[in-house]
């Protein structure tokens, strides 16, 4: 991670759960991280919690909505004048809603397909405006996946399995544009199967949402949810693979579980 340090990340969705975990990692590890999400004050008290590393590393928050692309562009404007540009991006924002396909809110849908699918696009596109603008050859595009963008097992949210299929689809389609333009960027696509975090709460609208997190466990027969910090260091991981090595997808599942259970 040595030539990552003091420069910069931006992560979606980075007041809790993975994103936090995620910006977490990378500040550990001497990044400046732009973490972004509507709860902004939640960022914040993550931010006091890390402090500044003494390689640097530190996480600045900003109130941004993904579904609303004047934020959006809001976002690399501020990383411009602030810090020079981004360096890496890390498409983690993401919700569920439990409806189903054939009795699901249409209201519902539009809403996951401006945060799961729109956002990413958006998100994605301007970055790599300000790369080609600042003549970086290097940068990073990672995309939060699910092991639910590659397999549809019976009773899960199978409009959440679509969006997530469709960032499978992103995520290689960018990684040929790259190719086609002969970047050295990179492009990855992370997925984790089931992890300790809010969604499946917000997801159900549960009234608790901590008791919602802590009954994840119950998720995974004889064993555990994977952690957000797993997915912090599957970035770390990602980030660190030499300039002639490209990690295009990665799985991440809990040890000894299959890949999604009937």
């Amino acid at each position: 991670m040595d030539r990552w340090c003091g420069r910069v990340a931006l992560v979606t969705g980075a007041s809790s759960g993975i994103g936090a975990g995620i910006a977490s990692s990378l500040v550990k590890n001497g990044m400046i991280v732009l973490g972004v999400a509507r709860d902004v004050e939640r960022i914040k008290k993550l931010s006091d919690s890390l402090g500044t590393t003494a390689s640097g590393g530190k996480l600045v928050g900003m109130k941004c909505d993904v579904t609303n692309e004047d934020d959006i562009k809001s976002v690399f404007s501020y990383a411009k004048d602030q810090f020079g540009g981004i360096d890496v991006c890390v498409n983690n924002a993401g919700l569920s809603h439990s409806s189903s396909l054939l009795t699901g809110d249409t209201k519902e849908w539009r809403n996951m397909l401006d945060v799961m699918i729109l956002a990413p696009c958006i998100i994605t596109r301007e970055f790599m405006n300000q790369v080609k603008e600042r003549g970086v050859d290097d940068a990073h595009i990672i995309f939060i996946n699910s092991i639910l963008g590659h397999v549809v097992p019976p009773q899960s949210p199978h409009f959440y399995c679509a969006t997530k299929f469709a960032i499978t689809a992103i995520a290689e389609g960018v990684r040929q544009e790259l190719r086609e333009m002969k970047s050295n960027c990179r492009c990855t696509s992370i997925s984790p199967g089931v992890v300790k975090t809010e969604i499946f709460g917000r997801a159900f609208k549960a009234e608790d949402i901590q008791k919602a997190v802590e009954d994840v466990d119950k998720l995974i027969s004889n064993g555990m949810p994977l952690l957000p910090d797993d997915i912090g260091n599957t970035v770390l991981f990602v980030l660190s693979a030499p300039p002639r090595m490209e990690v295009n997808e990665i799985i991440v599942t809990t040890t000894g579980k299959p890949l999604v259970s009937d």
